[in-house]
């Protein structure tokens, strides 16, 4: 009766690009020039390729159930499910300001560019697209995920494309290059740590590959379909990513690069340049509906998965329930309230460029933990369920596995190391003050999954 509310492949590898919202990243990638090259490279080595296989498999292996919850609970129980869980969820609270500000301020070429700094637009803005997505996700799966994909194709595969179009017209009709790629160029010196600072902002490209496992029961055939898609899609991105950045890169210099507004800064100045001005409120409105396309998905995956943790007796009765669309309506319109408050503070930073940079950095190094317990739970659920019959494999059997979620680890741990360092071309204040900001940031993000622990202790006394 429901077969034909299934999630298709296509509609899959659509819900995979858009949520990871490729294109909102590019600006923060192109800040670091040539380098970018080597450190996609670098990322997709010891990042993308590794979780994407990692996902697969474990969604293949658990086709019953999906998602990172599931897996680290299976693996390790319930307390280390409830922290990862907790990870992903909290990390989408501090990463929802950042893509909110993305899209009020693209929206601000539609009206006045300068809009894009005024924080009391970028507010205003903010909480009425997110407490619009909220409402959408209210009726349920089957209606967002058409509305992922619809965005997904319309408002980010096609700005994507276009804008690699317009660089390479840019490269090949002999304008100037803001930056050069050479053999001294393309390897950054990897002594110097400002060089290393780019992987954090390329790394947050990638984050959230593992997010559509929490539908596995909604996919067709998932252990055929779901490796598929998590391959197709991770390709795409590394492509896509590479070129949309160097094209940012080559056309604006690193001074006028706003990791705001700087996607549809490119499109306004290559229009200007090729006579084509009127198109700029055209590629605005595409990329403010692909962006409202990825956040439906980051909307609702992680709230599925906190609702788990919720049905295990970590958090009240009252976050278990459900509307007439199986949706946890308490928990989404809680983080709808908790991400309000947190664009509040927009209103009391001296720079938005600053707090954006700060915001990534922090998000980045919560899910860079998560990360660490699936590939942990990986390794173990390797052995544990090593006769259980699944449709995809890492190839290498457990030489395969170890080297993957070697590489893994390894990845994550560089990320959370050179997220301590703010860059040099951010005003952010001193040294000292950041990394205190980002200790307490991580503090205060993982200090409440222990509040969750002593409440579900208290209720077995």
């Amino acid at each position: 009766m429901t077969a034909h509310k299934k999630i298709s492949l296509f509609s899959l590898v659509l819900l995979i690009v858009a949520a990871i919202d490729s294109i909102r990243n590019l600006p923060a990638s192109a800040l670091f020039g040539s380098a970018l090259i080597f450190f996609f490279v670098f990322s997709a080595i010891v990042f993308l390729i590794p979780t994407s296989l990692v996902a697969a498999e474990l969604s293949a292996t658990f086709p019953e159930k999906g998602g990172v919850y599931h897996w680290v609970k299976t693996a390790f129980g319930e307390k280390w499910a409830m922290l990862a869980i907790w990870l992903q969820w909290i990390n989408t609270m501090v990463w929802y300001p950042t893509i909110l500000s993305f899209i009020a301020g693209t929206a601000a070429y539609l009206i006045n560019p300068e809009l894009a700094q005024n924080k009391w637009y970028l507010v205003t803005c903010i909480l009425v697209v997110f407490w619009g997505i909220t409402l959408i996700n209210l009726k349920g799966i089957h209606m967002s995920a058409r509305i992922n994909s619809f965005c997904g194709l319309v408002g980010m595969v096609f700005p994507m494309v276009f804008l690699i179009a317009l660089g390479a017209y840019w490269v090949f009709s002999g304008h100037p290059l803001q930056i050069q790629l050479n053999a001294d160029t393309l390897i950054p010196s990897l002594t110097e740590s400002t060089n290393w600072i780019s992987l954090v902002a390329i790394m947050a490209s990638f984050l959230g590959i593992e997010l559509a496992g929490v539908h596995v029961n909604d996919i067709r055939q998932p252990q055929r379909n779901f490796p598929k898609a998590v391959l197709y899609s991770s390709a795409f991105l590394l492509i896509s990513m590479v070129l949309g950045s160097l094209a940012i890169a080559f056309v604006l210099p690193e001074k006028d690069i706003n990791l705001v507004a700087g996607v549809i800064q490119v499109f306004s100045n290559l229009f200007d340049s090729f006579g084509m001005k009127g198109l700029t409120p055209v590629l605005a409105v595409l990329i403010v509906v692909g962006s409202i396309g990825g956040i439906t998905n980051w909307l609702i995956a992680p709230a599925k998965g906190l609702m788990h943790a919720a049905e295990f007796g970590y958090m009240p009765p009252f976050f278990m329930r459900k509307n007439k669309y199986g949706i946890a309506h308490n928990i989404l319109l809680g983080q709808a309230i908790l991400v309000s408050l947190l664009c509040s503070i927009f209103l009391l930073v001296p720079s938005v460029n600053a707090f954006y940079w700060f915001l990534t950095a922090l998000s980045t190094e919560l899910y860079m933990i998560m990360y660490i317990l699936m590939f942990f739970a990986a390794l173990r659920l390797h052995y544990k369920h090593k006769n259980r019959p699944i449709a995809f494999k890492i190839p290498g059997k457990q030489y395969g596995m170890w080297t993957t979620c070697v590489l893994g680890l390894f990845g994550c741990l560089c990320t959370i190391a050179v997220s301590f360092f703010p860059p040099d071309n951010i005003n952010i204040g001193s040294h000292l003050r950041y990394i205190l900001m980002i200790c307490a940031g991580n503090l205060l993000g993982i200090l409440p999954v222990f509040l969750f622990f002593f409440y579900k202790r208290m209720k077995k006394v």
